[in-house]
């Protein structure tokens, strides 16, 4: 390192050492300056004495040199001269005039020793006090009253509990002082680690492309992200709310949301919210679908304290799934009218006995493939409209048992040609107001699951039952089983396991998804429990309240 530079490090730090000494001495110069006015006012005489004028003269002497010298430059052991100095000057102006009380004024350089030296400091100050007092003795003649041995004893001692006090204060003052520093230290450290983690979260959510607004207890945004800004920036704000867009239009892209119904509006009043779908944009206009969730934070009393906003732009993925539904509904609806008229004309040829066996045989199998070519086109058009909400449900009284009876029987044949036996209980008469047709539809999906994907020679149980308030159809099977993983994905539309999806078994992935919501529109539920090589079990609910069974 440079010269200059080390004097740069260091001479910030200089004035410090020297005001602090000149100070300590100045206050001593003083407190000696007022005791030589009192001296002066009542007993002039005094002032004369020559062991009372050196000893004033010592302390300013002292003074000046404590301002004039740059104790920076030496040793801090060289300052010890000025309170020695002190201590002796103090002394010959009470041995001058013992009754003004002059040996009070050695309270001061004690203090000095003992805060800046320690130990040694309070030690050496006090023993010094001593022996200049006791050697006074020498050279005045030997005290005689009470009051003068009283003083002999009582000043050294005097001095002796302020050095002590003195040094223990100081100890434990630089023990704070220590203390202090780590504990500055250490909040340092952790403030650079929170502005490190802060810095680190604005940059991850400026860089991930949803927006993201957080908010206080008080309603007031404080931090948006990228997205929303350019989110905001695109379709802007009509109130003072600069945070997010404030109209916001239900699936309908024309019907604007009440004021309380918002999303940001129900974040701010704690409420969660899990993936909801709103438009922006005015309508006419540029509009975008965004993907909604929010969730309220809470402080370490689990009070409210503010929330979060989290808002994707899904307008891409809304419009493919729309066009996918379009064109399943187009296709399926061209495709029905041929499929319909080909079945016609298989079926009138078989009914001719003219054909010989081999040309039968030959029909029947294009005959059965155009009838599961017919049954996937159904379910296509069938999830095309459902997507839409147009599924209709004829309500009426019907016999749930019957319906079973008779989905199995329609199953029979195709089971038999794998030699999969049915298991079922004595099916109790439940007559359920609900669509028969629809209800068939399910129990028709799943049993053909359960014969597709079943082992060779495998079996399939059927119950119902009336179980907690719940009419309950359960459809066992001994087949594969499924995952945890496609579990989770079983009912989603198109949605096919890997490990059928490359086999001979054929399907469109919408059977499930159709069948639960056509069990949720008539109030209950579908779901399937499965492990993995075990087989799976179907579990068809309807409310108690929506059946009369007898």
């Amino acid at each position: 390192m440079s010269e200059t530079g080390t004097d740069s490090a260091v001479r910030p730090n200089l004035p410090r050492l020297d005001r602090s000494v000149f100070l300590s001495q100045l206050l001593l110069a003083g407190a000696t300056l007022f005791l030589v006015a009192v001296t002066g006012l009542t007993s002039i005489q005094r002032l004369s004495a020559p062991m009372f004028f050196l000893g004033v003269l010592l302390i300013f002497i002292a003074t000046a040199v404590s301002a004039l010298v740059t104790w920076s430059d030496h040793s801090k052991y060289w300052i010890v001269v000025l309170p020695v100095v002190d201590i002796i000057a103090i002394v010959l102006i009470w041995q001058a005039a013992t009754a003004i009380g002059a040996s009070f004024l050695l309270v001061l350089p004690v203090i000095w020793l003992s805060t800046h030296f320690g130990a040694r400091g309070a030690t050496g100050s006090v023993l010094l006090a001593a022996v200049m007092i006791w050697g006074g003795t020498l050279f005045r003649p030997v005290p005689t009253s009470m009051a003068d041995v009283t003083q002999l004893v009582m000043i050294p001692t005097m001095l002796g509990f302020v050095a002590v006090t003195t040094h223990l204060t100081t100890k434990r003052a630089a023990a704070q002082r220590v203390l202090l520093t780590q504990q500055a230290g250490l909040f340092e450290s952790a403030l650079r680690r929170s502005r490190r983690q802060e810095q680190t979260l604005d940059e991850l959510f400026n860089a991930v492309d949803f927006g993201v607004v957080g908010f206080d207890r008080a309603s007031t945004a404080n931090f948006l992200n990228r997205a929303q800004r350019e989110l905001l920036a695109l379709y802007g704000t009509t109130d003072n709310r600069p945070a997010v867009v404030s109209t916001v239009f239900h699936a309908d892209r024309v019907t604007p949301y009440a004021e309380s119904d918002r999303p940001y509006s129900r974040a701010l009043r704690g409420e969660t919210i899990d993936r909801l779908t709103v438009w922006v944009g005015e309508p006419g206009q540029q509009q975008a679908a965004l993907l909604v969730s929010a969730r309220p934070i809470t402080d370490e009393k689990g009070d409210y304290d503010g929330g979060v906003m989290v808002s994707r732009d899904v307008t891409t993925e809304v419009r493919a799934i729309q066009a996918r539904d379009d064109l399943v509904a187009s296709v399926s609806h061209e495709l029905r009218t041929p499929l319909t008229s080909i079945l016609g004309y298989l079926e009138l040829a078989l009914d001719d006995e003219r054909l010989d066996p081999s040309t039968r045989g030959m029909l029947e199998v294009a005959s059965k493939n155009s009838d599961r070519l017919l049954e996937m086109v159904s379910g296509l058009l069938t999830d095309a409209s459902d997507s839409k909400h147009e599924l209709p449900l004829n309500i009426a009284p019907c016999d749930l048992a019957g319906i079973v009876t008779d989905a199995l029987e329609s199953a029979g044949p195709s089971a038999a040609k794998r030699t999969i036996a049915f298991d079922v209980d004595a099916l109790p008469i439940i007559t359920v107001e609900a669509d028969a047709f629809r209800l068939r539809q399910v129990v028709d999906n799943v049993l053909s699951n359960a014969i597709k994907y079943n082992v060779e020679s495998g079996r399939i149980g059927v119950t119902l039952a009336v179980d907690d308030g719940l009419v309950e159809l359960r459809i066992s099977d001994t087949g594969r089983g499924m995952t945890a993983e496609e579990q989770t994905k079983l009912f989603d539309r198109f949605y096919r396991a890997d490990s059928v999806r490359n086999s001979s078994v054929h399907g469109t992935g919408l059977g499930l998804s159709i069948s639960r919501d056509i069990m949720r529109k008539h109030g209950g539920d579908l779901r399937l429990e499965s492990t993995k090589g075990k087989g799976s079990v179907a579990v068809f609910t309807l409310p108690l309240t929506s059946v009369a069974s007898r």
